[in-house]
């Protein structure tokens, strides 16, 4: 990279960093239990909406995980997420009733508060439908994962989204609170991804799945990224640039080795494809896309 445009993104880190700083008083405190987090905790950093009949699970499956403290955006929740949020004594809890979109799609919200809270943690940032997998995770918990990135001075551990889905029709089968989501959304497509390079950013950028199968099936290559690097040696001057696909400075999102393949790296088991998929679209004014979904998948 010259040095143009190593200078380019270092602006461009700062900028990210001073929009996240301005974006602070869009959140709004409501339960604060920061001052429990130990220098040793593992975090987890979230920001949703209407996700209370996932939380159980959720937060089960990362305390389980080893996961100490939860740092958690509601953007304006209205089925009791927010309330049920309060009450978990390991989660500190923000209200933002912001636009979503003009918070980049909730990064400056958690840029900020892992700016705050994050500095010389592992930072893992995922959403309430995202379950992360990894090498022997049946056997050994994320501390002896980070135990070894640290071993091994590497500051970013990479993990592809991959879409789970049922068989059969999404609304067939009920999902309930505490459920392990996987018990419905079993299956996932093996075979159709593409994986390139961003030069600018140098991450990997994969697409493909039943995303790019159903939605992009004319235009695949504008189908959602399923690249991400959701565990990070936090550090305050880092900053994500888009969702957690890539993030500065540029070192970060070197997960692959010179031959183009990834080093060690996860999976984030992509739940989102349950009954209650309909519901969200109805929340986001996405009406016309849960019948073609619903189709694809008979």
């Amino acid at each position: 990279m010259g040095a143009w445009q190593s200078y380019r993104l270092r602006l461009q880190r700062k900028r990210w960093r001073i929009r996240a700083f301005r974006k602070r008083r869009e959140l709004t405190r409501v339960a604060k239990r920061t001052n429990k987090i130990r220098p040793s905790d593992l975090l987890c950093f979230s920001t949703l909406r209407n996700e209370a009949v996932r939380l159980p699970y959720f937060l089960q499956y990362y305390r389980e995980m080893g996961i100490n403290h939860f740092l958690i955006v509601d953007n304006d929740s209205t089925d009791g997420s927010l309330e049920y949020l309060a009450d978990q004594p390991d989660v500190s809890v923000w209200s933002a009733k912001g636009s979503y979109k003009r918070a980049r799609y909730g990064v400056d919200w958690l840029n900020w508060l892992q700016m705050k809270y994050a500095h010389g943690h592992w930072s893992l940032v995922v959403d309430p439908d995202e379950f992360l997998v990894y090498p022997f995770c049946d056997t050994r918990p994320l501390r002896a994962l980070t135990d070894w990135l640290d071993a091994s001075s590497i500051k970013s551990f990479s993990a592809m989204l991959l879409d789970m889905y049922p068989k059969g029709r999404l609304d067939d089968q009920p999902y309930s609170a505490g459920q392990n989501p996987m018990e419905i959304a079993s299956w996932f497509d093996s075979g159709n991804y593409s994986i390139t390079r961003n030069r600018r950013f140098g991450n990997l950028w994969i697409q493909g799945g039943p995303r790019a199968r159903v939605f992009f099936r004319d235009a695949p290559e504008k189908a959602p990224a399923l690249n991400k690097i959701p565990l990070v040696k936090w550090d305050r001057r880092y900053a994500y640039v888009s969702s957690t696909h890539m993030l500065l400075p540029r070192g970060l999102n070197l997960v692959y080795d010179e031959w183009g393949g990834e080093k060690a790296s996860g999976v984030l088991l992509h739940a989102k494809f349950l009954d209650t998929f309909t519901f969200h679209l109805m929340d986001r004014s996405h009406r016309l896309l849960a019948g073609p979904l619903q189709r694809i998948f008979l």
